[in-house]
């Protein structure tokens, strides 16, 4: 993977990134849903004991595990190029169908107050304060659903988010996340509103051999305070990408959870949402 850290915490950080960035497979989808479907060379012949595809050449794979469950040795899922959206309604149907709800994600979450938003654009200005902008021309549309783990048994409230958006093109989508990337360098500390800051913000984009479930991933930790927080919490976020389209998780941490709940928390979000954008794409 590529570091983009510097300080004590890099090894923290890339390990907890890693958990993000190899997230996929069955046990990853969770939830009483139909079971994951095969992408890329899957779909085109799938693996037999001993290696042998089935439905392709008959020779054996040495891309593809064959141990039952084992994600692939590379991300090799194409989109089909009539299902990639052209146009803003379209896109809006795909945001809309691969964002997560409240039965999507972790057991017992439930909606945030707001719960849905879309049609604009966050910007991070000089300031490092946090605003929202029109749409840029080159995104037909971003979509958020907010859902949190609601206090109980002594612990605070956990708010996730997940967010997806469709570029016109690929290349569109690859600026958004190398752009992403280089945010918390430039802002290490940051302003969402409302009272909510994040703090001793890192990052680090992962090489393309290390990602098991999309086309680019990065991952992002530092530190969250805001109102009913009680208190520094952690913050873990990841955004990935499929072709046009990314997809961000956020989760922001509460009294009596440890950094890897939060990791557990993301991972499970960060897999099923890049499971559906593959079915909206396939």
């Amino acid at each position: 993977m590529k570091l983009m850290l510097v300080g004590p915490r890099v090894v923290a950080v890339a390990a907890a990134g890693a958990l993000l960035a190899g997230c996929g497979g069955p046990a990853a989808k969770g939830g009483g849903g139909p079971g994951p479907k095969p992408s890329g060379s899957a779909k085109r012949g799938g693996t037999e004991t001993g290696g042998k595809k089935t439905g392709g050449t008959g020779k054996p794979d040495p891309q593809r595990s064959t141990l039952p469950g084992a994600l692939p040795s590379a991300y090799e899922f194409t989109p089909d190029p009539a299902r990639v959206p052209k146009d803003a309604a379209r896109a809006r149907k795909l945001t809309r169908n691969a964002a997560l709800g409240e039965n999507d994600w972790a057991a017992g979450m439930v909606r945030h107050t707001p719960y849905e938003s879309g049609g604009s654009w966050p910007v991070l200005p000089e300031s490092c304060v946090w605003t929202r902008s029109a749409l840029p021309s080159g995104i037909l549309d971003s979509f958020t659903r907010r859902l949190d783990l609601p206090a109980r048994g002594g612990k605070g409230r956990v708010q996730g988010a997940v967010t997806v958006t469709v570029h016109r093109t690929e290349a569109g989508a690859e600026r958004e996340i190398e752009d992403t990337v280089q945010e918390s360098f430039r802002c290490p500390r940051q302003e969402l509103g409302g009272g909510q800051r994040l703090s001793g913000l890192m990052s680090l984009r992962f090489d393309q051999k290390d990602v098991r479930n999309a086309d680019a991933s990065l991952f992002e930790a530092g530190k969250y305070t805001g109102p009913g927080s009680g208190g520094v919490q952690d913050y873990v976020w990841s955004k990935s990408r499929i072709g046009p389209v990314t997809t961000a998780v956020s989760v922001k941490g509460a009294k009596g959870y440890q950094n890897s709940d939060l990791l557990r928390i993301a991972a499970e979000g960060g897999a099923k949402v890049l499971y559906r954008v593959e079915l909206e794409l396939k």
